[in-house]
């Protein structure tokens, strides 16, 4: 089965945050993405609203339910009362749980299963219980797979943000790919579906799929934003789907 992907828009409405205006359109994005071929949406709500909004999650549903019934909503935050109230609200395909202080400018490491493992099995018991598919935000740390099928999630989502920071080191980047392999392979053993996010760009997108062939999705939102500024959104989309397929178009 060919890699998901899923487009974060958490960037198209920081831009529009900076100036409270309508546009860039999230929605209008969204849908952008969506017919170009993404298989979904991601959205990360914060508490402060810094970039999506509450009212911005209730929109994409909107959107995906009366023009793309066949696709999904992807909504990740840490889960709070506020966040799994939203997350049930506009029920949501897949509810990913990330450990992240509000604080935060964005996801930085997984959750410490050992620690945080009882309560999280609550949540995901509750979640599952709405039929709404489970993803806990993990580091590519194969020793804790194990922790993670305990909590009862559907998949993890592994954290490639250490992949990503070795785009110049050849070396660190061979880690970092093995690491991310040896945690899928142990995650697809103990039953669970394998996601993968952070600072995944066209040219490591390939490599990595080709390498850690388990991952079921991606979400990707910063890059493929950066990209469009180049090739447009369509066409940016595209580009990410072909890599998400292992093939990497040239960057010029």
């Amino acid at each position: 089965m060919p890699t998901l992907l899923s487009v974060n828009l958490n960037v198209a409405a920081l831009l529009r945050n900076r100036r409270d205006h309508p546009w860039p359109s999230v929605v209008g994005l969204g849908r952008i993405a969506l017919a170009a071929g993404a298989a979904g949406l991601t959205v990360h709500p914060r508490p402060d609203e810094r970039h999506t909004r509450a009212s911005d999650v209730q929109d994409l549903r909107a959107l995906i339910d009366s023009e793309f019934p066949d696709r999904e909503l992807n909504v990740e935050g840490y889960p709070d009362a506020r966040f799994l109230d939203l997350a049930a609200t506009v029920r949501a395909e897949q509810v990913t749980l990330v450990p992240d202080d509000p604080a935060q400018a964005t996801s930085d490491h997984g959750w410490d299963f050992a620690k945080d493992g009882v309560w999280l099995a609550d949540i995901v018991g509750g979640l599952k219980a709405r039929r709404q598919r489970v993803s806990l935000f993990a580091d590519p740390d194969a020793r804790q797979m194990e922790a993670a099928a305990a909590t009862g999630t559907h998949r993890v989502e592994l954290y490639t943000g250490p992949y990503g920071a070795a785009h110049s080191d050849p070396a660190a980047c061979e880690r970092a790919l093995t690491d991310l392999a040896q945690a899928a392979t142990e995650a697809t053993l103990l039953g669970l579906a394998v996601n993968a996010g952070h600072d995944l760009t066209v040219p490591n997108l390939a490599v990595l799929v080709a390498h850690v062939p388990q991952i079921a999705e991606v979400s990707i939102g910063h890059a493929l934003f950066c990209d469009a500024l180049t090739y447009g959104m369509d066409a940016t989309v595209r580009r990410y789907l072909a890599a998400c397929n292992g093939t990497a178009p040239d960057q010029t």
